[in-house]
């Protein structure tokens, strides 16, 4: 693949976490100017929300900003200030969906103008709702950060749905607790589930369809043809759909080609074909999914190497260690031992 076709396919978000970064920033005594600075982008980002940025580029600025400041809970505090005027052109049109279970599917049907890496999936369950939330990264693992803040803007929008008042069952997170989880609770609450298998919000079944008495469906119309006039500035790249699919199939045992397509409303011939046309090759995505989600469950030390495989899509521990070994050079229990 040329150079300019890889970097037009790079993974990106809204610039708008930028300026609650540098609020944040100078609060914990950091130069914002000078990161952004450090990893190529330009000051005018700060200002302006609704540009597009490298994933990666975040990223970058809240690891190195987070070890100047000594602080674990960047991402988190820049999550606590976020308000529904954040999702930008989205906000009139979910403002005004009647359920929460609503306002998910629009955030889904539109996530192309937020950001192509965070991926929300709902499971139902008799009592209760689990709202995964997974990122798709260019990196290795995606870091405590940009998961805490996900998880922080999504908390804010369920409880502009549910009210001021709502907190959730539990809050869930692959990563390893930090040594202080004051700020956590702080935002989430009290039940805090750290070294789980997932990172998301459990809630109330009900809550999904609990109808939003402010609600306007004439005003939703309106947004949504408003956001419909809205010019495309890029096409959608299919292997960051593949990737999303992949990352929210695979814990349920359902990652082949077949049941990726199935899930994007396509062949598993069509789908090889247009990804082979981005250059692209499934087996490559899955692998890459596969790599980053058993490191990071081997990190947070919370697992046995059987319940990772199953995590991982592998019906036995065999097949997953000799996976791993041909991936790291190493066996996952010697791994996890170091």
């Amino acid at each position: 693949m040329n150079p300019a076709r890889a970097q037009h396919m790079t993974i990106q978000v809204r610039s708008v976490t930028l300026a609650k970064y540098s609020a944040i920033a100078r609060g914990l005594g950091i130069d914002p100017l000078s990161m952004l600075r450090h990893v190529g982008l330009a000051p005018g980002y700060l200002a302006t929300p609704d540009l597009r940025i490298p994933e990666i580029s975040l990223a970058h600025i809240l690891d190195a900003s987070s070890k100047t400041a000594s602080s674990n809970s960047l991402g988190l505090l820049m999550g606590e200030t976020w308000r529904l005027s954040d999702f930008g052109v989205l906000s009139l049109l979910l403002q005004h969906q009647q359920t929460l279970r609503q306002t998910l599917s629009a955030l889904h049907h539109y996530r192309h103008l937020l950001s192509d890496s965070v991926a929300i999936d709902i499971t139902e369950h008799p009592q209760v709702a689990v709202l995964r939330c997974a990122l798709v990264t260019e990196r290795r693992h995606p870091g405590r950060q940009p998961v805490e803040l996900a998880l922080a803007a999504l908390f804010s929008l369920c409880r502009h749905q549910l009210g001021p008042h709502w907190m959730p069952r539990q809050v869930h997170f692959v990563h390893a607790a930090p040594q202080h989880t004051g700020i956590h609770h702080r935002v989430f609450g009290a039940h805090l589930e750290f070294g789980s298998d997932f990172d998301g919000i459990v809630l109330d079944k009900g809550a999904l369809d609990q109808i939003n008495p402010s609600s306007d469906p004439n005003m939703a119309r309106y947004a949504q043809d408003f956001i419909e006039l809205q010019p495309r500035s890029e096409p959608r790249q299919l292997r960051h759909a593949v990737l999303r699919a992949v990352h929210m199939l695979m814990p349920r045992g359902q990652h082949s080609i077949a049941q990726v397509g199935q899930q994007l409303g396509m062949s598993a011939r069509t789908l090889q074909r247009q990804l082979e046309q981005e250059g692209a090759n499934y087996q490559t995505l899955l692998n890459g999914v596969r790599r980053e989600q058993a490191l990071r469950l081997i990190a947070a030390r919370a697992h046995s190497i059987t319940e990772i495989a199953q995590l991982l899509g592998f019906a036995e521990t065999s097949p997953f260690s000799r996976w791993f070994n041909q991936q790291f050079g190493v066996s996952p229990s010697r791994w996890k031992e170091d």
